[in-house]
């Protein structure tokens, strides 16, 4: 990455299944059909713009031209070697500490030679003698210098900085990518020109230096995702991902045989992003212009310029790109900028939740997620999914850290988590179950899902459904809407329908027609009405007659798909209650049964 820019819970484990669902595409805007009986269709929504650990990032520093939620620093080795196994880390803990205090993690590559920057050879290294090749290309007019990579002394010095670092960093919260650097001009693991090409010596490391840096990193980092420039086949098999510093302009499979999915393609590492992450850097000279309508001037034959399909086929997860947070996108180009950012990495969306209407006090309860990844690559860490339950005044009462991992869920494809949340200690009354995966970073902001029911009830926090907590329990009853029992008025009539629980279901409901319910159980603060409704549609629910509560029916697939809404009100105890739905002025949706408990 060539810096072209200036820029100055008490947590309760709970027993989880994950069953592996069928890959699914992009989801509609409308609320979907929940596949699992007993289940209900969450809606589906636009992601948040700015999400952990994917999309474009910046040079550390505080930026508001474009969100973001990690931020790229370099380090010189000769900053934090002093000596043979001899280190000071207040730089790199400084730079980590100021990126995460705006809730942001840090991606960073260490180098020994960084053009126009001087030497970042440990100078203990440089005074035994090492030698080092002098150079003006780039800019640098000999300000730093080229070492001799296979020298045995700088060969065990970033032996033993290698191991040094990851026993400090691997697994720390505030780190989201470490890339092994080290090699080449920036850290980019090549010495060009200067590789034995066009009558020039071959100032880079030997394959058998390479080798040793990479198995050194691997060594030392079980936790933290690494990267590496060039795709190889000395690194394939290694647990290793790749970062393309040319996003953009040499990125694409070419008839050149050197651009980034060339050499992805002859290492035989094309599927390696789904267990590896892919980052890199947008091309500089292209970062100005992929998202303008003229797009960007020809660079060089055989470039790219094609922003959508190197995303597409690299499936990268994130890339510096200081344009937009330092000189910022015109209004025409920033929408696309925006959906640019997006489009990288994955994308989580819950389909489905399996929350009990009502749960005894003090026990647990059986709940539930199915949770699809849309997007073009998996997440690469094993964050946990947290619940909770938020009162009525939006206060968390109590807080349960899953065993579930969105690192389970591929890309393109679902998984359904199952388990228990326990209850003890919380009041009796009526909750909201939501859900976030919490981001270990302190003040580091959770994965936000792609639906409609992220922040409505709690910031951070998706919402799965409602559920009351009452004493001794309640016993479940359903009622079907075409039973004999019950009383219907105007045009409101029976309809087969062959999804519904019952095979019927009662339609032309509104516009002055009712369906009641009769003999319903009470004592409870909520129930549930399964209902099919090919539009968006409301209507009143009354109990016993009073005050009526206007309800909203999101539209579910067709008239013959049936979805669920939760309705708030109490029916007080007893065994023989009305429940009388209508809308005065339009048509209510058709209903299919109502159940309590």
């Amino acid at each position: 990455m060539k810096r072209i820019f200036q820029a100055t819970v008490a947590a309760i484990a709970l027993i989880a299944t994950a069953v592996i669902a069928p890959a699914i595409g992009a989801a509609t805007t409308s609320p979907a059909t929940a596949s699992t009986p007993g289940w209900t269709a969450l809606a589906s929504g636009a992601e948040a713009q700015s999400n952990p650990l994917k999309g474009f990032i910046p040079y550390q520093g505080s930026y508001s031209n474009f969100p973001y939620s990690m931020e790229w620093t370099y380090f010189p080795v000769s900053a934090v070697m002093t000596g043979p196994n001899t280190f000071n880390w207040s730089q790199v803990d400084s730079a980590l500490n100021d990126i995460a205090s705006r809730g942001h993690q840090t991606a960073f590559r260490f180098y020994l030679d960084y053009p126009t920057k001087p030497s970042g050879v440990p100078q203990y290294l440089l005074n035994g003698g090492l030698a080092t090749h002098s150079y003006n290309d780039y800019g640098n007019n000999g300000v730093s210098v080229s070492p001799n990579y296979d020298d045995p002394n700088l060969r065990t010095a970033m032996g033993q900085f290698i191991a040094a670092l990851g026993a400090r960093y691997d697994g720390d919260a505030r780190v989201g990518f470490v890339q092994a650097g080290l090699l080449g001009f920036w850290g980019e693991w090549h010495t060009y020109p200067y590789n034995g090409t066009n009558g020039q010596p071959n100032w880079f490391a030997s394959d058998a230096t390479q080798g040793e840096i990479l198995n050194d990193f691997v060594n030392a980092f079980h936790a933290t995702k690494l990267e590496v420039r060039q795709p190889n086949a000395q690194n394939a098999s290694l647990p290793i991902g790749y970062h393309d510093d040319s996003f953009a302009l040499e990125t694409k499979t070419s008839s050149l045989g050197w651009h980034f999915m060339d050499n992805m393609t002859a290492a035989g590492a094309t599927n390696k992003w789904k267990t590896q992450s892919i980052g890199g850097e947008l091309r500089p000279e292209l970062q100005s212009c992929i998202f303008s309508s003229a797009g960007c001037p020809v660079i060089e034959d055989g470039g790219d310029n094609d922003f959508p399909g190197s995303v597409s086929q690299t499936h990268v997860s994130w890339l510096l790109n200081q344009y937009a947070f330092q000189n910022g996108y015109s209004a025409a180009d920033k929408p696309n900028a925006l959906a640019g950012a997006k489009s990288m990495g994955y994308s989580l969306r819950a389909t489905e939740a399996l929350v009990p209407a009502t749960i005894t006090a003090g026990s647990s309860a059986s709940v539930g997620m199915t949770i699809s990844d849309i997007g073009i690559a998996p997440f690469y860490y094993s964050w946990p999914i947290t619940l909770a339950l938020v009162d009525s005044s939006g206060t968390i009462v109590k807080t349960s850290t899953t065993t579930w991992h969105v690192s389970d869920i591929a890309s393109g494809a679902s998984v359904q988590f199952t388990g228990s949340f326990p209850t003890t200690g919380v009041p009796t009354g009526s909750y909201r179950l939501v859900a976030q995966v919490t981001n270990p970073l302190s003040g580091g902001a959770p994965i936000r899902f792609a639906n409609a029911g992220q922040d409505t009830v709690k910031s951070g926090w998706l919402t799965l459904g409602t559920t009351t907590i009452a004493t001794g329990g309640s016993t479940a009853h359903s009622y079907e809407a075409e039973a004999a029992s019950n009383q219907l008025t105007g045009t409101a009539a029976v309809a087969s329908c062959a999804a519904c629980s019952g095979g019927s279901k009662v339609g032309y409901v509104g516009n002055g027609a009712t369906l009641t319910f009769t003999g319903v159980a009470g004592g409870v603060s909520s129930f549930r009405i399964a209902y099919a409704s090919a539009v968006a549609r409301t209507a009143t629910v009354q109990v016993d007659g009073g005050t009526a509560t206007t309800v909203g029916f999101p539209a579910t697939a067709d008239w013959n798909t049936v979805g669920t809404v939760t309705v708030n009100v109490a029916i007080p105890s007893g065994a023989s209650h009305t429940i009388t739905i209508a809308n005065p002025t339009g048509w209510a949706p058709d209903i299919d049964r109502l159940t309590t408990g």
